[in-house]
């Protein structure tokens, strides 16, 4: 069976800056990739690259038998891309039911499910963006992107900044979201340990270029790596052994 998504040779940046180089990540259905290096390695350029917001000078991005790669970022929304951004860009003059009913597409994920799945945005579905905390714009922007029910969903750094307690609320959900849905999703994260146990695979980005790749579960067991990679210098137990891949 093909991949559902996969990147090949890409190389991209912004304007004459070049971040990434030679690029290569493959995706299936129902997979899930944690994206992991130190801060400024080149990970959110590379969520960028697949929405389609940096130069690209070289390579390809594919989703589903589709050619993303001179697609406009509405274009590659509408292939089925779903993006929460660092910055959430939820709407910040609408309710939380006008921002997820405004960009909604036909499928499974409704306002409803999001409802359903973080409790908090039902009780302020009459709130308006501005009204909400910086955790409950986070599961708004987690919700708006559900409901475009991608192909392939998207989260840089979604817990970046946030309390410890709706921290573990939001790994719970996207607990759910992977292991329980099977959505295909990549996803970038500094707690490198507690996304490890949700996902399938992961890739270690340095410089701009992948330096390590292996199924999550196995990079969770390898502490040379995390630490030389990531400067984890402890694991917080041991990989489910139902996630070995």
């Amino acid at each position: 069976m093909p991949d559902l998504f996969s990147i090949t040779g890409l190389c991209a940046g912004y304007g004459e800056a070049a971040i990434l180089h030679d690029v290569s990540v493959s995706l299936g259905e129902g997979r899930s990739l944690a994206l992991l290096g130190r801060n400024g390695v080149g990970k959110t350029s590379l969520i960028n690259s697949i929405v389609g917001i940096t130069r690209r000078t070289a390579g390809e991005i594919n989703l589903g038998g589709v050619a993303l790669t001179r697609l406009k970022p509405e274009r590659r929304a509408l292939a089925g891309i779903g993006w929460v951004p660092q910055e959430r860009n939820i709407f910040r003059s609408l309710t939380v039911t006008e921002n997820l009913t405004a960009v909604a597409l036909p499928g499974p994920w409704t306002p409803e499910r999001v409802f359903a799945m973080f409790p908090r945005l039902a009780e302020r579905k009459r709130n308006l963006g501005h009204q909400l905390s910086g955790g409950e714009q986070q599961m708004l922007a987690i919700g708006r992107a559900l409901v475009l029910n991608p192909k392939l969903l998207l989260l840089d750094e979604p817990t970046e900044g946030l309390a410890p307690i709706i921290v573990e609320e939001l790994l719970r959900a996207l607990k759910r979201i992977f292991m329980e849905e099977r959505i295909s999703g990549i996803i970038v994260e500094q707690h490198a340990q507690k996304i490890l146990k949700m996902t399938d695979d992961a890739i270690i980005i340095e410089r701009g270029r992948v330096v390590h790749a292996a199924p999550s579960a196995t990079l969770l067991a390898d502490p040379a790596t995390l630490q030389r990679y990531l400067g984890v210098t402890h694991q917080a137990g041991p990989p489910p052994s139902d996630r070995a891949a």
